[in-house]
C-alpha cells in the first residue's frame, strides 16, 4: 500500500530519468518520507536496464551481468526489504566460455577443481610452476582491490575533497597506492601473475563491461575478477529490468509517482536554484530539488543553459560505444554457454583501435550473452535468444576532426554491416556450426547513433565518462551542481562511476546529501574548521606520495 504521509520538510523532489540510478533514489527518498515525482520519457523504469521483447524472445538492451551482490542486498536491506523477496537470481556455473583465435576454449569457474584443471592446460606448458597458486595470489590480489573500492569508494561521498580526507579511515588506502596497484595498468598485473597468453587475456578482457581497454584501465579494477569468483556471476530470473522494477515497486509503495512516456524539455532555473522542469509539452513542473539521472553530459548541454563546465564536460574521456544485436534463433545452440566471450587473435590492437582510434576493430573481440541459457523464459520453447555486444568506437566529437570515423546514421551504415558478417563468420568458424546465420530468426540492432537517441548518451557512449585515474573520487564530475544548490545529479557519468552496483551505491550517496539539503541539516562531507584546516595540511603532502610513487 502506498505511502500516504507528507514529505517532512514538505517540499517535493522531481527526477528526470528512471534508469537504475533515478529509480533507486526515488525509493531511498519515498523511503525517507520526501515527496517524489519521476519523469521518463520511455514507457516503464529501466533505461538501458530495459527489456525488447519479440516473437516470444525477451533480449536485455544493456547489463546481463549481476555482480557485487551485495550491494544491491544492502540497498533493499536500507528500504526495509529482503532482496530474495523481491526477485529471484540465477548463478552461472561456469561464469564464462572463453573462445580464442586457435580454436581453443577454456571455462571460467569459481569451481576451483575445474579451474585448477583449466590453468594447468595453459599456464604449465607455458613455465608457470604453480598455476592454481598463481590464480589465488591473483585473486588475493583482485580481493584487496574489491573490498577497499566497497569500504572507501563507492560509499564515500566526494563532492568535497578536503571533507572526504577528513575520514580519517581514508588514510590507510590512500598511503597503500602501491598495494593497490592505482599506476599499473590490468593487463600488466596480469602478467605479472600468468605465464600464458590466454589467461592473460582471460584474466582482463572484463574490462570492456566499464567501458575500458585492459592496457589502460589501472590494476585496481581487477576488482571484478574478484567480483566474479568470489561473489558470482548472476543473472535476475525474468531480465535484469526486474531489478529497477523492484526499486519502482518499493518507490510507488512509499507514495512516489511515476510518470511515463513524458520528455523533459529543459531544466528550470530561477535566482535561487533549479526551480522545477519543463516537460516536451511545454508544462512546467515545480520542485524544490531536481535530479538529473539522465546522461551527464547530455544534461549539461541539453537540459541547462550553456556555459564552460559544459563544454569541458564534453572533452573528457568517453568509455566505448557498441553494436549490439539481438537474435532470436529458430532452435537451441548448444555450442554456446549463458556468458561466451570471442576474443580477436589481435587482442591488444583490437583494443587500440577502440580506444585510440574511436573505430571497429579490424577484427572485433566480442560478447555473447545467452538468456535463454540461464533463464527459459527469455526464449521460446526449443529455441534460444542471443545478445552480441561488439565494442566499437564512440561517434566522433561534434566539430572534431573524425578521421575518417562515419559521423552520421547513413555513413556508419557499411560499418555495422562488417560487423554483423565478420561476427557470424567468427561464430560460424569457432562453434564448427555453418549453419549458424540461417538459425538467425529474428534481428534488432542497436548501433552509437541509437544509443544516441534513444538514451540520450553522449556520443553513443554505452557507459558513459570512463575510469581514467583524472576521473574516479573527487576528479569525476559531482553529484550537487557548483552553483545552483537544489539542483543533484545521479548515473554512471557522476560519481562514484558507471556499472549497475555502482550507480546503485552511488544512489545511496545522493540520497543522503539531498535529504540532508531538504531537511536542513549539514551537507555530508562538511567539517569543522579544525578537520579543515588538518586535511589541508595533509593534502599537499598526500600529493607529494602520489606523485613520488609513479
Amino acid at each position: 500500500m502506498a505511502s500516504t504521509s507528507a514529505s517532512p520538510s514538505g517540499k517535493h523532489v522531481v527526477i528526470v530519468g528512471a534508469g537504475a540510478g533515478g529509480t533507486a533514489l526515488a525509493a531511498r527518498l519515498a523511503h525517507a518520507g520526501h515527496r517524489v515525482s519521476v519523469i521518463e520519457k520511455h514507457g516503464d523504469v529501466g533505461g538501458r536496464c530495459s527489456l525488447l521483447q519479440r516473437d516470444g524472445h525477451r533480449w536485455d538492451v544493456g547489463p546481463s551481468l549481476y555482480l557485487m551482490p551485495e550491494i544491491f542486498d544492502a540497498a533493499f536491506e536500507s528500504l526495509g526489504r529482503r532482496r530474495e523477496d523481491m526477485y529471484d537470481l540465477h548463478l552461472a556455473a561456469p561464469a564464462y566460455k572463453i573462445h580464442y583465435h586457435d580454436g581453443r576454449s577454456l571455462h571460467l569457474s569459481s569451481d576451483l577443481v575445474a579451474m585448477g584443471k583449466m590453468l594447468e592446460e595453459f599456464e604449465r606448458p607455458a613455465g608457470s610452476k604453480d598455476p592454481l597458486g598463481s590464480f589465488m595470489s591473483f585473486i588475493k590480489e583482485a580481493g584487496e582491490h574489491y573490498e577497499e573500492s566497497i569500504k572507501h569508494v563507492l560509499t564515500l561521498d566526494w563532492t568535497h575533497l578536503l571533507g572526504a580526507l577528513t575520514r580519517w579511515e581514508l588514510y590507510p588506502m590512500l598511503l597503500r597506492t602501491k598495494v593497490l596497484h592505482i599506476y599499473t595498468t590490468l593487463y600488466a598485473r596480469a602478467s605479472h601473475h600468468f605465464k600464458s597468453d590466454h589467461i592473460r587475456r582471460a584474466m582482463t578482457f572484463s574490462s570492456m563491461y566499464m567501458g575500458m581497454s585492459p592496457f589502460d584501465a589501472p590494476a585496481t579494477y581487477s576488482l571484478l575478477q574478484y567480483a566474479e569468483y568470489a561473489k558470482g556471476v548472476w543473472y535476475p530470473v525474468g531480465g535484469f529490468q526486474r531489478v529497477v522494477a523492484a526499486f519502482h515497486r518499493v518507490a510507488e509503495e512509499h507514495g512516489a509517482t511515476f510518470r511515463f512516456n513524458t520528455g523533459v524539455r529543459k531544466i528550470l532555473l530561477g535566482p535561487k536554484g533549479a526551480r522545477g522542469v519543463e516537460l516536451d509539452s511545454g508544462e512546467e513542473l515545480e520542485a524544490d530539488v531536481v535530479v538529473s539521472n539522465v546522461d551527464l553530459v547530455h544534461t549539461y548541454n541539453s537540459l541547462l543553459p550553456p556555459d564552460s563546465y559544459a563544454k569541458r564536460l564534453q572533452n573528457k574521456d568517453q568509455t566505448c560505444s557498441s553494436i549490439s544485436f539481438y537474435w532470436g534463433m529458430k532452435e537451441i545452440v548448444p555450442e554456446l554457454g549463458g556468458h561466451n566471450i570471442f576474443l580477436a587473435e589481435a587482442y591488444r590492437e583490437s583494443f587500440d583501435e577502440i580506444f585510440r582510434d574511436g573505430l571497429l576493430p579490424t577484427e572485433p573481440s566480442f560478447y555473447v550473452n545467452v538468456p535463454s541459457r540461464l533463464d527459459p523464459t527469455a526464449a521460446p520453447p526449443g529455441k534460444d535468444t542471443l545478445v552480441v555486444l561488439v565494442p566499437c568506437g564512440p561517434i566522433p566529437l561534434p566539430g572534431s576532426d573524425a578521421g575518417g570515423r562515419p559521423q552520421t546514421r547513413e555513413a556508419f551504415a557499411a560499418t555495422k554491416a562488417r560487423a554483423r558478417k565478420q561476427i557470424i563468420e567468427t561464430l560460424k568458424k569457432r562453434l564448427g556450426r555453418d549453419d549458424f546465420e540461417s538459425l538467425i530468426d529474428v534481428e534488432e540492432v542497436l548501433d552509437p547513433f541509437d544509443w544516441r537517441e534513444r538514451f540520450s548518451l553522449f556520443r553513443g557512449s554505452i557507459l558513459g565518462l570512463s575510469h581514467t585515474i583524472p576521473q574516479v573520487l573527487w576528479f569525476r564530475p559531482s553529484v550537487q551542481h557548483a552553483t545552483h544548490k537544489n539542483l543533484f545529479f545521479c548515473g554512471a557519468s557522476t560519481q562514484p562511476g558507471t556499472g549497475v552496483p555502482v550507480v546503485v551505491a552511488g544512489s545511496g550517496v545522493v540520497a543522503a546529501r539531498v535529504d540532508a539539503f531538504l531537511r536542513g541539516k549539514p551537507m555530508p562531507g562538511r567539517m569543522p574548521q579544525v578537520s579543515l584546516l588538518l586535511a589541508g595540511l595533509l593534502l599537499p603532502l598526500l600529493l607529494l606520495f602520489f606523485r613520488q610513487s609513479v
